[in-house]
């Protein structure tokens, strides 16, 4: 709907974090490995220097060597075993990675560990190359997910229980009527079952339960504490025609499942302003936190230590949640679809949304769009998608 924007905006900043020590440790380790490191090299690391070496020295893999001649500072040399660079991850900063292969051992493709039990769970359908694998074991012991060929008559989706905790604030600022936030998460997350679906019509085939291990994440991320008066003002504190014995049901339910429909369409728009996949960022939304005390939806960096997506997220947060409400209120379809609040990574298989809600929200938290109609129903005869 902008195909300008393709040739007037401006190529997205590459991203990294050098202080993330998923990032900062290991390259420290290659270069001591190339060169010893002295106080010279803070023209390069900066302060991030001696706390990485300090880290790297308790874990043996560096040794301190006094000064060689009069004048001079100590130097830090490699100590490890082996070559270092050969572990150092190049799609991911921390975690290494899993390997998807056949049963005789052929290699398929590699996942990263943060998505490993979101991609790669048991019976979960992996797309690569085309080909669609079905895996029928997971071993993390041997960080290994075997897979077989697969039809590719259907699909998969994971559903996850996620909580996040506040570990500290870096940064705060007013966006509209809601407070903005960066900082620092843990991310507590547990695949809990996936859904299979039929790829042609998307229809629901089962339900699967799983019983995998929980993963923590540590990590950056940006969120917004929103103000009463703005939910109130959305009709999301008193909601009206709820019918009180459906399974979300209440002001609370109202309120998680607009700020739901303000997530996913957040991360939707988050490549615009960010050089990221959605898939490099998650998310969750909920009611009342309590570690911000206010209704909250968080998204935060998809890798261990944090890639500097958050930071981008954060000085662009005008223009990036006015382009979230803009693909919601401009989307043709009746309550959600993949164009603007569904996402192909929820947790929750896209149920709990309220399309009308979110953009309510939106608008008195940013002010209404001069004109706009708001969300209403499509024509008779038009297509819902």
């Amino acid at each position: 709907t902008h195909p300008t924007e393709v040739f007037h905006r401006p190529p997205e900043p590459a991203v990294i974090n050098p202080s993330n020590p998923f990032v900062l440790g290991p390259h420290l380790a290659c270069a001591a490995f190339e060169r010893p490191l002295t106080h010279d090299d803070r023209r390069l690391w900066g302060d991030d220097l001696d706390d990485g070496v300090r880290e790297l020295v308790q874990a043996d893999q560096l040794r301190i060597r006094p000064p060689r001649r009069r004048g001079a500072g100590p130097s830090a040399v490699w100590a490890g075993r082996g070559v270092p660079a050969p572990r150092v991850g190049l799609r991911s900063g921390g975690g290494g990675e899993y390997r998807i292969a056949q049963a005789d051992g052929t290699l398929v493709g590699t996942v990263d560990e943060s998505r490993v039990h979101g991609l790669v769970h048991p019976g979960a359908v992996y797309l690569h190359q085309g080909r669609s694998w079905r895996v029928t074991e997971l071993d993390i012991g041997l960080r290994r997910a075997t897979v077989e060929t697969d039809p590719g008559e259907e699909y998969t989706q994971a559903r996850s229980d996620t909580s996040v905790r506040v570990l500290r604030v870096d940064d705060r600022r007013r966006v509209g009527r809601s407070d903005l936030f960066l900082g620092r998460l843990e991310v507590r997350s547990q695949v809990t079952g996936y859904q299979r679906r039929e790829v042609r019509t998307r229809r629901v085939l089962g339900n699967e339960v799983l019983d995998l291990p929980p993963t923590t994440l540590r990590t950056t991320a940006f969120w917004y504490v929103l103000d009463d008066e703005v939910l109130d003002e959305a009709g999301l504190l008193a909601p009206v025609g709820v019918d009180p014995d459906a399974p979300f049901a209440g002001a609370g339910d109202a309120i998680g499942s607009a700020l739901h429909a303000i997530e996913h369409a957040s991360i939707g728009m988050l490549p615009l302003f960010t050089i990221c996949d959605r898939w490099d960022v998650g998310g969750l939304s909920i009611a009342t936190h309590p570690d911000t005390g206010g209704a909250t939806f968080f998204i935060y960096d998809g890798y261990p230590g944090g890639t500097g997506i958050s930071a981008l997220g954060f000085d662009a947060a005008d223009r990036h949640l006015d382009a979230a409400r803009e693909v919601i209120r401009t989307c043709g379809c009746a309550s959600g679809c993949p164009s603007c609040i569904q996402s192909p990574k929820c947790g929750n298989a896209n149920e709990f949304l309220d399309k009308a809600g979110g953009l309510a929200t939106l608008d008195a938290l940013l002010g209404p769009v001069a004109g706009a109609p708001g969300v209403t129903t499509p024509a008779a005869g038009s297509t819902s998608r």
